[in-house]
């Protein structure tokens, strides 16, 4: 699996810490090897695969995520590792690419027995299930009981008709009564037959309703015989599904720089869900490792990427680099990279050390900073400096959230700032009741030919890589952008967004995705490539002030 270089390396061209995965640009070296993958991905026969780059090309699209890691063996020779997450081509083991950490497909392993043993269950159900005399004995219950159902609910009708008619003629025989045209006697013998006569309607009411209720419990029980042995066999096949499950998560091993193995389950064990997602460890990221810790090959750089048509709900572009994700391969990674010196984690870095906050607008009321680009709005996990703890120090005397809005750390541009309770609940019903206007100026990384229009696609939060975002029509909120472009240059095109709704990372995803503008905004370290900043710009807010009642607007131009 060990790759080496075509082209002639020296040592002093490499890096001096290892790629910290969740966030990076990539080395030289390593786009080297990812660039040499690629060619071998193209020009291949080892394997069919269908990434949706080719047109006319059968089988279902699926884009997949590749790995490279650099490596140096214990003769100092450079190389590389090569890495696909989940399976490729239907298989989990080809040519050039390291296996899987646990091969749940080895047609011997354990998995492969339970999943005969679950296979049998599941036909035994089927079988069941799909059984004539099962099946009759449902019509029959379900005929019993529509028959019973209507034949109840006839009495029911006769027994309100009878009672109406008895209603009629009671009032008759009072007046023949009052008319002396029936005689005492007679009249309370017609009374009472009366009375019997809806007496005895009750009984057969009260009758045929145990009757049918007798023979639809026999036909139930006869059904609920089957039930039940569908219902032990289900739980049969949840109890060994569970138990397969778990003996996969107790023996995948992971192995660290320094020999330690840790199993998934324990890795885990420590993360608020307590147990792993589905996938854990099936990305590139741990094979690479797993493959060079097993072989004695020293890490020197790791980079993936994106090869094919993007997903329907997440961003990803053809042939661009991603961090490792977070939900499934933090912890596993976390792990496997201790004790290697890497990259600084810039989530441990105060990204507005340095920076001015300038205020642009102040009275007795409220505020309007312009916060820089990376620098945020409110304290995050590990960083507490932020536009709320510097508008506290501004202004020590005011009171309640002050924060009105939030801008992505990433973005810069207009905050309004509330000096009093009574203001900041002022300003967020405007929000909420979108009439503050908004307009963002944003550079994006390619040609927008749309003049103008929107952009209507909800968004939630993806839960195994935080915090991105996906496109989701079931469980989404609504997020809705008009945009406009302004002017194309140097392969870049300027345009405002106007966003109707204001969930996070709204704009960065509908300039990124495919149903959106499907160019990602330049510098876009989510969605797009790592660049300088995110050209992302908060140019301009228009607002009512909550005491002189006028409408106010504020600008200030993006510095890119």
């Amino acid at each position: 699996m060990f790759t080496p270089f075509k082209t002639a390396l020296a040592i002093s061209e490499l890096p001096k810490k290892f790629t910290f995965p969740f966030y990076y640009a990539p080395h030289p070296i390593a786009l080297l090897a990812a660039k040499e993958l690629q060619d071998y991905i193209e020009n291949q026969s080892d394997f069919e695969h269908n990434f949706g780059i080719e047109s006319g090309k059968e089988g279902l699209v699926i884009g997949k995520m590749f790995g490279v890691l650099v490596v140096q063996n214990e003769n100092g020779e450079l190389g590389y590792l090569s890495a696909f997450s989940g399976k490729l081509a239907k298989g989990n083991h080809h040519e050039r690419f390291v296996p899987p950490v646990f091969d749940i497909l080895k047609e011997d392993g354990f998995f492969r027995r339970q999943e005969d043993i679950i296979s049998a269950i599941n036909r035994e159900i089927e079988c069941l299930e799909q059984a004539e005399v099962f099946k009759n004995q449902l019509q029959t219950e379900e005929l019993i009981v529509r028959e019973s159902q209507e034949e109840i609910a006839q009495i029911k009708s006769d027994i309100k008709a009878n009672k109406k008619l008895r209603d009629t003629l009671r009032k008759q025989y009072q007046q023949e009564l009052a008319s002396n045209e029936l005689s005492s006697a007679d009249f309370e013998e017609k009374m009472q037959a009366l009375v019997k006569q809806s007496l005895k309607e009750s009984y057969y009411l009260k009758d045929r309703t145990q009757a049918t209720k007798i023979a639809i419990e026999q036909s139930n029980k006869l059904t609920q015989r089957f039930k039940d042995q569908i219902v032990i066999l289900k739980e049969e096949r949840k109890v060994k599904s569970a138990a397969c499950q778990q003996e996969i998560f107790d023996h995948y091993y992971f192995l660290n720089n320094e020999g330690q193995q840790k199993s998934l389950a324990a890795i885990f064990q420590a993360t608020e869900d307590q147990k792993p997602p589905a996938g854990a460890g099936e990305c590139a990221a741990p094979k690479l490792l797993q493959y060079a810790f097993l072989h004695k090959l020293r890490p020197i750089a790791l980079a993936e990427f994106w090869w094919g048509q993007s997903p329907s709900s997440e961003i990803k572009k053809h042939g661009h680099f991603y961090p490792a994700c977070r939900g499934k391969c933090e912890p596993i990674l976390g792990h496997m990279l201790s004790g290697i010196e890497m990259d600084e984690n810039p989530m441990l870095t105060n990204p507005a050390s340095g920076k001015e906050l300038p205020i642009v607008y102040e009275d007795d009321y409220l505020a309007v900073v312009n916060k820089p680009a990376e620098f945020l709005s409110v304290p995050g996990k590990n960083i507490t400096d932020s536009v709320y703890e510097r508008v506290k120090l501004f202004f020590p005397k005011a009171t309640g959230p002050l924060i009105v809005h939030r801008l992505d750390m990433s973005t810069s541009g207009l905050m309004l700032i509330a000096k009093t309770k009574e203001i900041h609940k002022h300003l967020q019903s405007q929000f909420l009741k979108r009439t503050v206007k908004k307009r963002y100026v944003a550079l994006l990384d390619g040609i927008v030919k749309i003049s103008s229009g929107e952009i209507n696609l909800p968004l939630r939060v993806d839960l195994d890589d935080r915090p991105r975002q996906l496109v989701c029509y079931d469980y989404g909120k609504p997020a809705l952008t008009h945009f406009e472009t302004i002017d194309t240059k140097k392969r870049q095109t300027k345009v405002y967004f106007y966003p109707v709704t204001g969930r996070t990372h709204q704009l960065r995803v509908h300039a990124a995705h495919p149903l959106g503008l499907n160019t990602p905004i330049v510098g876009d370290d989510l969605y797009g490539t790592i660049g300088n900043r995110l050209h992302l710009h908060a140019e301009s807010i228009t607002f009512r002030h909550p005491i002189s009642k006028e409408i106010v607007t504020f600008q200030v131009d993006a510095e890119f």
